[in-house]
């Protein structure tokens, strides 16, 4: 792979990634810059946080010269319409006017979505927490070039609550299993082509126990996801012993398909 422009879109806030830091946990960030560089050490990574008010007279004449933008994770819920979600979205559609292959993850697949038409809802079959089981590739998603080498089916790390519910627009569907439809898709809109996720290829398995262990009291208390202490352990230990039989390369290969496709 020769030297790519890279531009990464941090979909938390600056408070909750301090939160991650404080806690030991590495940023999304700091996660895609060392899963990418799996795969080519020689990538030239802006960071840019789309939460914050920004200067975009400045910012926007520049994106072009970017090869590829890729927009994170978060835990934030894009009907919660606060500044800083709106200020996602608001980026995203500038970025659809300027940069052409846009690789968009768990949160930064629903911010595209919803920036290009589409709608996200709280997901009504459960959610994913650490990991999502039977992914399954559709027809189109066999033959899309994002998913060159990827099985069939796949299990693969994941955490998420919500959904896309309509995509947008010419919308392409790639993946799919039990409790998201879409866990991917690959759209066109303005000048950008779109791959959307709603997994995370490039965070580790050991990363999502960590962040299950932080967030214990929240799962049990406010999401009501598990009853209690014993059933989070019992989670855990299913994760980890996926994440003995996970291979890396395997895991990420869609990073290593979406940095063939714009190099």
């Amino acid at each position: 792979m020769g030297i790519l422009n890279i531009l990464i879109c941090e979909g938390n806030t600056p408070e909750e990634g301090k939160i991650f830091q404080d806690a030991g946990i590495p940023t999304h960030t700091e996660s895609l810059k060392e899963s990418l560089s799996f795969y080519n050490k020689n990538l030239k990574i802006d960071v840019l946080n789309p939460c914050l008010k920004l200067g975009l007279n400045e910012i926007v004449p520049k994106l072009r010269k970017y090869d590829g933008l890729i927009w994170g994770g978060s835990s934030l819920n894009i009907y919660n319409d606060t500044p800083e979600i709106r200020r996602q979205i608001s980026f995203m559609k500038e970025c659809f006017k300027n940069v052409k292959k846009i690789l968009a993850i768990c949160w930064g697949m629903q911010v595209a979505v919803t920036a290009a038409g589409g709608k996200v809802k709280k997901s009504i079959n459960g959610s994913h927490i650490g990991i999502a089981n039977d992914i399954e590739l559709t027809n189109d998603g066999l033959n899309n070039s994002l998913y060159k080498d990827k099985k069939n089916k796949f299990n693969t790390p994941a955490f998420n609550f919500d959904e896309v519910v309509t995509t947008p627009t010419g919308a392409v569907h790639l993946a799919s299993n039990k409790i998201n439809k879409i866990q991917g898709l690959n759209f066109k809109t303005g000048v950008s082509e779109i791959w959307g996720l709603q997994y995370h290829p490039e965070i580790t398995y050991k990363k999502m126990v960590d962040i299950i262990k932080f967030r214990k009291d929240t799962l049990i208390k406010k999401r009501n996801r598990f009853k209690n202490e014993e059933e989070i352990n019992d989670h855990i230990n299913f994760i980890e012993e996926e994440f003995k039989i996970s291979i890396k390369n395997s895991r990420m290969l869609e990073l290593r398909n979406w940095l063939n496709i714009i190099n």
